[in-house]
């Protein structure tokens, strides 16, 4: 961890990351395509944001708009595949890259399905430093791609109204997620093209949790995401989170009834 949160010249993007993302940007909507682990990772995911959102703010995650009148970024958006499930949900959505061809693939495919979602061109640090805050902040699969983890993560619980949450979802630094997430998954099965993932930017969870608790957000759950080879599919787990995760916090404040 070092003092570069505190700089104002400091930057949580990775040029080599947004790079490799935006050759690939065209890819983003097709469900077998070079994003299709992403596609068969977005039920579990999105059952869980809108679970325990809708419960946060005392609604029924069933009703077919539990998340309406609650504002919702999504930072690290690339196509949009959880802002435009999110809108249909009835968040007003924003969603930021630092990829201008990611956000000209969700813009148009937005577009395409008349939903309408707020997509920017812009960082984490820079919008919060902006003084915008949201009910709900979202950071997926995000964290192990930025070049300045302290800042990025200061910047998320920042970005974060008093009384909202923050989800979360990365990769832990295990041998287990080395073999499973990088070995299996980009060289063997080769679900992503080599080279997607750096095992020695993983996290493990108590790291993810300390940062956050820094910018005053309190972690109330983690779960591990779990995929099974023979169903095909993810699945949530209380036991094992030495691949994949997911946690939630809150920050304490009033503005939970406020959105309610």
């Amino acid at each position: 961890m070092t003092d570069s949160a505190h700089s104002p010249h400091a930057s949580t993007v990775d040029s080599a990351e947004v790079e490799r993302f935006s050759r690939i940007a065209d890819e983003w909507w097709d469900p077998v395509g070079k994003f299709a682990p992403l596609h068969r990772l977005n039920p579990v995911r999105l059952g869980y944001i809108r679970d325990r959102a809708a419960a946060h703010w005392q609604r029924d995650p069933l009703n077919g708009s539990p998340l309406r009148g609650l504002s919702l970024l999504d930072i690290g958006c690339g196509g949009g595949l959880i802002c435009e499930p999110m809108t249909r949900l009835g968040a007003q959505v924003i969603g930021i890259d630092a990829a201008e061809r990611n956000i000209a693939t969700a813009s148009l495919h937005a577009r395409q399905q008349e939903l309408a979602i707020d997509y920017r061109v812009a960082t984490a640090e820079a919008l919060a430093q902006s003084g915008a805050r949201f009910d709900i902040v979202l950071a997926l699969e995000i964290v192990e791609h930025v070049a300045d983890v302290d800042l990025f993560l200061a910047a998320c619980s920042q970005l974060v109204r008093p009384g909202g949450l923050l989800f979360l979802s990365t990769l832990n630094r295990t041998a287990k997620a080395w073999a499973l997430a990088i070995a299996g998954g980009e060289y063997l099965l080769r679900w992503l093209p080599r080279g997607t993932h750096d095992w020695r930017k993983f996290l493990k969870p108590s790291e993810v949790v300390r940062c956050l608790r820094n910018g005053n957000i309190a972690t109330q759950e983690i779960v591990g995401v779990v995929y099974s080879p023979l169903s095909r599919a993810w699945s949530l787990s209380r036991s094992d989170l030495d691949v994949n995760y997911m946690l939630y916090g809150s920050k304490a404040g009033d503005g939970r009834s406020a959105a309610g």
